[in-house]
């Protein structure tokens, strides 16, 4: 089946994040571009991603939880997982690699941590915005010994791209799927022959607003709408 998807949103969670972006708001403004799934990916957490889920089952709209991990060579990583139990797993995994730092709110913005209704459960206060003592390999076979999905984030960006950061993707890691941001870029890439044309390629927003969330154009064929067969195919 086809299915149209953005699988890197962020929500009010990460510091950089409109407050807009609750679960109700954001499901709402998936549905109405006409998607089928979406990720929440917030920065170094999981931890709006269950109240997501369950506004997203309540209105039709896959939910998967995941994570934009920040990885000790500051390269920025879509991890996407089969459940929300694998997701906080991976959760508290990269929380024992953080830097044991304080979130500042009026230098970095809030990390709100927000319920199936929209209400503010609690701010986050560590430094969500720093880079986990982990490194790609590292953090890969976390996420492979979970059953996830492990994509390197916009590689087509100057700012923590694995293009950017090390030049080339890593041949000893079995990634099959890289994310981009716009089509120019990713062309760009390919014809410089430092990306291989042998990946799968998806398209995602890294929506930090509601307004940026991907319009029903980014196309995938799964064989059932769940977050396994989603994965499958990711990976």
């Amino acid at each position: 089946m086809k299915i149209f998807t953005d699988f890197h949103i962020h929500t009010a969670l990460s510091p950089c994040g409109d407050a807009d972006m609750t679960p109700n708001n954001i499901v709402n403004m998936a549905l109405i571009k006409g998607l089928n799934a979406i990720a929440i990916t917030d920065h170094n957490s999981a931890e709006n991603a269950l109240a997501c889920m369950e506004v997203g089952k309540q209105n039709g709209l896959l939910v998967i939880p995941g994570m934009e991990l920040q990885t000790k060579e500051e390269v920025h990583v879509i991890c996407l997982f089969p459940d929300i139990e694998s997701a906080l797993e991976f959760q508290e995994y990269v929380y024992s690699k953080l830097p044991p730092l304080k979130n500042k709110e009026s230098l970095f913005g809030e990390q709100l941590v927000i319920d199936i209704n929209d209400e503010i459960v609690c701010h986050n206060d560590r430094l969500l915005l720093s880079s986990a003592d982990l490194t790609l390999r590292d953090a890969f076979n976390k996420v492979n010994e979970l059953n996830g999905a492990f994509i390197p984030a916009h590689i087509d960006r100057d700012a923590y791209g694995i293009i950017n950061a090390l030049g080339f993707i890593p041949e000893d890691l079995p990634i099959s799927t890289l994310e981009y941001r716009n089509k120019a870029g990713l062309q760009r890439l390919l014809d410089s022959g430092i990306v291989a044309k042998c990946y799968n390629f998806i398209q995602s927003s890294d929506a930090h607003y509601l307004q940026d969330i991907s319009e029903g154009e980014n196309e995938m064929e799964v064989n059932e709408l769940n977050p396994i067969s989603v994965i499958n195919k990711l990976k």
